[in-house]
């Protein structure tokens, strides 16, 4: 028997920290980022989801803004490891989810055919894979505090 599944996407402060730690040694040093490599921004976050089960249909996106703002949610296809591999511009799946919220409404709008195709996207990866890796891009006067987004499947 089918049954729903919510997943919440997690924020990798551990992730996200060293990430930043590697743009900051290049500043330091003087250094540039390896041909292509992506370098994490100030509003820029690494999220993760934790795949319970494999087998998923992509249902809906649960995005509340507690302010207006905007929300880029990009995946990646980057398998991370304990010695930190650098995360490549390559490695970023397309089409990003866009959400974003121009009032004090809880509910988000987006680009609902994009966010479509990204969610069955999560669902293919979650075939393979017990973790799967975000890059959660904040603006427009939000931040990882005041900004809830899970997902919904068909197990």
């Amino acid at each position: 028997m089918a049954s729903e599944l919510e997943l919440n996407f997690t924020e990798d402060a551990h992730l996200t920290e060293c990430m930043r730690i590697r743009a900051e040694t290049l500043q330091q040093k003087n250094e540039k980022p390896q041909e292509g490599e992506k370098l994490l921004r100030a509003n820029e976050y690494i999220y993760r989801l934790d795949f319970t089960k494999q087998k998923l249909k992509f249902l809906w996106w649960k995005v509340h803004f507690q302010s207006p703002g905007k929300l880029i949610v990009t995946g990646t296809s980057q398998h991370w490891t304990p010695d930190l591999t650098n995360l490549m511009n390559r490695q970023l799946l397309e089409p990003s989810a866009i959400f974003w919220n121009k009032s004090n409404e809880n509910e988000a709008d987006c680009y609902e055919a994009d966010a479509q195709e990204f969610g069955e996207r999560i669902s293919e990866h979650a075939k393979i894979r017990k973790v799967m890796y975000f890059l959660f891009t904040f603006s427009e006067g939000i931040n990882p505090s005041n900004i809830t987004c899970s997902i919904g499947f068909k197990a």
